[in-house]
């Protein structure tokens, strides 16, 4: 701009100026330089997302945004997962255990693939943010003897359980009772070395058809009622025996000990009864 009588006039955006005193040009360009970034002029650059780990690539599989990273080596869930991911595949890795809230920010996941890892430990918040969306999991072909109670509540999913080492216990019988089994994996429910001695290497389905694992909540309270009916009969009989018993006992003891004979009763003679005997005899 030109020069006023004391300054220096520089248009930064319409209707703003910003007068300097007369500096030489080299200063006075720093000195700008200076107030356009205090008044912060221009957008900051987006921070790039991390690049996938080696082995893993986004792809679109039936218009879905898909994520896969099998055979990739991993020992832990990857970061730079795409938020608009629908399909995960993790599967043939070495995970170990899934933390809480290792899926959180994947807000459409529908489908995740888990199968073909190391796992023997779930957090019960491991599939924490995901209630609404996923639908079906993967966990087969891992080191699962349990899983917590809570994974799965409030999701409406289809899982594989199968070829994992199952400790066959109530917790188990819970899980089944909230998700549904991928159609055919049921005979693959096997009760592992941890199960008791004589349930190893039968199948989980059947013996939930024969014996209720959990002593209390769903099917407990009804083996409690019983219990306790079965308790109140027994009850009962013990009091039938005891009187029957003591009923029996009095009787016996009454039929080993005779009645003593009645002595035939005294009559008392009055002395003009005692005269007349005398005079007939």
């Amino acid at each position: 701009q030109a020069p006023t009588s004391s300054c220096y006039t520089f248009s930064v955006t319409p209707g703003l100026c910003l007068s300097v005193a007369m500096l030489p040009p080299a200063a006075h360009l720093l000195r700008l330089l200076s107030l356009l970034l205090v008044i912060g002029i221009g957008d900051p650059a987006p921070t790039p997302q991390a690049p996938p780990p080696q082995g893993c690539y986004v792809a679109e599989e039936a218009g879905d945004r898909t994520f896969r990273c099998s055979q990739a080596g991993l020992s832990a869930v990857p970061t730079g997962i795409p938020n608009d991911t629908r399909k995960l595949y993790l599967d043939a890795n070495q995970l170990a255990t899934v933390p809480a809230g290792a899926f959180r920010h994947l807000p459409v996941l529908e489908e995740l693939d888990l199968s073909h890892n190391a796992l023997v430990h779930l957090s019960g918040a491991a599939f924490q943010g995901l209630e609404g969306t996923l639908r079906h999991l993967d966990l087969s072909a891992n080191q699962l003897a349990s899983v917590p109670v809570g994974a799965f509540v409030g999701m409406q999913i289809q899982v594989n359980l199968s070829a994992n080492p199952w400790r066959c216990d109530c917790a188990l019988q819970e899980v089944l009772r909230q998700v549904r089994l991928v159609p055919g994996t049921g005979t693959g429910i096997v009760c592992g070395p941890e199960a008791r001695p004589d349930l190893v290497g039968q199948e989980f389905l059947l013996l939930t058809r024969e014996e209720e694992l959990c002593g209390t909540g769903r099917g407990g309270a009804r083996r409690s009622t019983d219990v306790a009916l079965l308790v109140t009969m027994g009850g009962w009989l013990a009091l039938v025996v005891a009187y029957l018993i003591r009923y029996v006992r009095q009787n016996r003891d009454e039929n080993r000990c005779p009645p003593k004979p009645k002595r035939a009763p005294v009559l008392a003679l009055r002395s003009e009864d005692s005269s007349t005997l005398s005079t007939v005899v």
